[in-house]
């Protein structure tokens, strides 16, 4: 068997087992944030909302249509007469917390590195249609034709996920009354105190 046969299937198995790691990696990494940024609480998904280590309860605030984030907060007045407020908020309006609506891979991070993956297995593709192309015994056609076809389910599986839109996915209850963050002006606020919260040790 010619041996770039054998270097096209190798490498063609090296991208799809990178497109998995790449896939696993970035999925733990989603579900590690979300187990930081909500570290001592708990969530209620028959009243929607989350208790506090306090036992006190964060309900939903605001929904953002563009990030696809519910918003919860705890009331203000409890949280700065909490003796625990100095270690879980510096924030006056009370303590709050993020909820993403949406299935891994559908957050920004998510179809990111899903494309990437999707890249990598279209190369692997490429790779070993050009090789099949060039060696056609019957032999290395079958090697070449069997690694092919494990490149296309893999690449259908990430395709049908990363197609498929969050619009379908569930919204917010609308019995909650939840302010909607639709303005430009409303968006980059709250992002950018997040974003601050994190960097000072997680949301609040």
């Amino acid at each position: 068997m010619n041996a770039e046969v054998w270097l096209a299937a190798g490498y063609a198995v090296a991208l799809l087992l990178g497109a998995g790691a790449l896939e696993w990696l970035s999925a733990h990494t989603h579900r590690r944030s979300l187990r930081y940024r909500t570290a001592g609480f708990t969530y209620d998904a028959r009243q929607d909302s989350w208790e506090c280590p306090e036992g006190q309860h964060l309900w939903p605030h605001e929904f953002d249509h563009e990030r696809r984030l519910v918003r919860y907060r705890a009331k203000a007045h409890i949280c700065n007469g909490c003796p625990s407020k100095n270690a879980c908020t510096d924030s006056d309006r009370g303590r709050e917390v993020v909820r993403p609506l949406d299935p891994w891979p559908h957050s920004e991070a998510g179809r990111f590195h899903r494309g990437i993956s999707l890249m990598l297995v279209a190369l692997a593709a490429m790779v070993l249609i050009v090789a099949g192309a060039r060696n056609n015994a019957p032999a290395e056609a079958a090697m070449l034709g069997a690694v092919l076809t494990a490149t296309l389910v893999t690449g259908r599986i990430l395709l049908r996920d990363f197609r498929r839109h969050p619009a379908g996915f569930p919204e917010p209850a609308p019995s909650h009354g939840l302010g909607v963050a639709t303005s430009a002006t409303n968006v980059d606020r709250e992002r950018s105190r997040w974003a601050s919260q994190i960097r000072v040790g997680g949301p609040r």
